[in-house]
């Protein structure tokens, strides 16, 4: 039977599947496969992504690894601007650039080809999901590092209960908010 819902129609939280206890017990893992395999509902966060994120007017798109290339790609085509990969260490050809950054226990990386953005552009930084922010944080700091001005933000889903968007010094929009 053919869906018959407009995008307006679609609740975003019917397609976020809960799964308990992974990738640990007492994890409650918000988990967007179902929504990226059910193609209106996907459509319709693209559209609504795209409308709030259009206002900032930015001239790129950068996605965290992995599942925010998910999110940032596919809305850089809706906004018929580029995308910008920031990835875990040695995953990019080419010269790149980099950020340490802490975690709670030890440290981590992040780098982008050192050519990803321009001084001076407007680049908004995108992932699936927003916990602790510190991924996030990271990712506005190498942007910035390298020049860009980072006006906004954003995932489909941010984790409120975690207090991530309180480690961003750039606002922050997400489609969903999930307080526990």
């Amino acid at each position: 039977m053919p869906d018959t819902a407009t995008q307006d129609d679609i609740d975003l939280r019917d397609h976020i599947r809960g799964i308990p206890d992974f990738p640990k017990p007492g994890i409650l893992f918000y988990d967007i496969s179902t929504l990226l395999r059910h193609g209106p509902a996907w459509r319709a966060a693209m559209a609504r992504l795209a409308a709030i994120l259009r206002p900032y007017k930015p001239d790129l798109l950068a996605g965290i690894e992995s599942r925010g290339f998910l999110v940032a790609a596919p809305l850089a085509l809706e906004l018929g601007l580029g995308f910008v990969m920031l990835r875990k260490p040695r995953k990019l050809p080419g010269a790149t650039v980099g950020l340490d950054y802490a975690l709670e226990y030890g440290t981590d990386r992040i780098e982008m080809q050192a050519d990803a953005v321009q001084p001076g552009q407007r680049v908004v930084l995108l992932d699936d999901l927003l916990a602790t922010g510190g991924t996030m944080a990271a990712g506005i700091q190498l942007l910035r590092n390298a020049g860009a001005e980072v006006p906004a933000t954003a995932a489909l889903i941010e984790l409120t209960f975690l207090g991530g968007r309180r480690k961003l010094d750039a606002p922050f929009e997400a489609l969903l908010k999930y307080d526990a």
